[in-house]
């Protein structure tokens, strides 16, 4: 990753529990992780069918208006008793500007009177890099997070959908994590060490 150390890098969004979580899982890596913000990048519609398509639509903008590489992920939770919703409408579940306790809520009546045993999801998160706004061959990285939904949040840390995400494993919610076990953990830190894992091996980007 040598030439990457001294790499500006856009990152294409403007949820700011998103651009915590990617600052500190980049932490030491030499990369200087700018928000999309400070370029004025518009918001793009995400228009896309899919998580990888969504992604590309930001990254693509992201690039053009800051003339930077740029890095943008697509996540969201699927539960298997609602056939995969809410899946790429996660952030707007509720509405255009519905906030995360009213996701939640949606989410939760949605699965009024499901059983635990049926209550299995998992987050989702496809990464996205592109080198510059026209580039043929983004990189792809994707993370798996298996869970299932609680009744009722708990845990304070995090956002979205974490503080009803129930962590098998970890036996908590992932609201409950502290901020680094979720990171090793989680979708977004898997896709994200996928990614920084094929930099390092490829000569041909900066």
């Amino acid at each position: 990753m040598t030439q990457s150390t001294h790499q500006r890098l856009v990152l294409a969004s403007n949820n700011a529990g998103k651009v915590r979580e990617i600052a500190q899982l980049l932490a030491g890596t030499g990369l200087e992780v700018v928000p999309q913000g400070a370029f004025a990048v518009p918001e793009v519609e995400e228009n896309g069918l899919t998580f990888v398509e969504n992604a590309i639509l930001k990254a693509r903008a992201a690039a053009r208006h800051s003339g930077c590489p740029a890095l943008a992920d697509d996540s969201g939770l699927e539960v298997d008793a609602l056939k995969g919703a809410p899946g790429i409408r996660s952030a707007r579940y509720a509405g255009p500007e519905a906030s995360d306790a009213q996701n939640i809520a949606r989410l939760l009546a949605a699965l009024d009177g499901v059983p635990e045993a049926e209550r299995s999801a998992r987050f989702q998160c496809l990464l996205v890099y592109l080198r510059h706004a026209d580039d043929p061959t983004p990189m792809i990285c994707q993370g798996t997070w298996e869970g299932r939904i609680l009744e009722a949040p708990r845990g304070t840390q995090g956002f979205g959908y974490d503080p009803v995400f129930f962590v098998p494993n970890q036996g908590c919610s992932a609201a409950e994590l502290d901020p680094a076990i979720k990171n090793q953990l989680s979708h977004r830190g898997q896709a994200l060490r996928q990614w920084r894992a094929r930099l390092a091996g490829d000569s041909g980007r900066p």
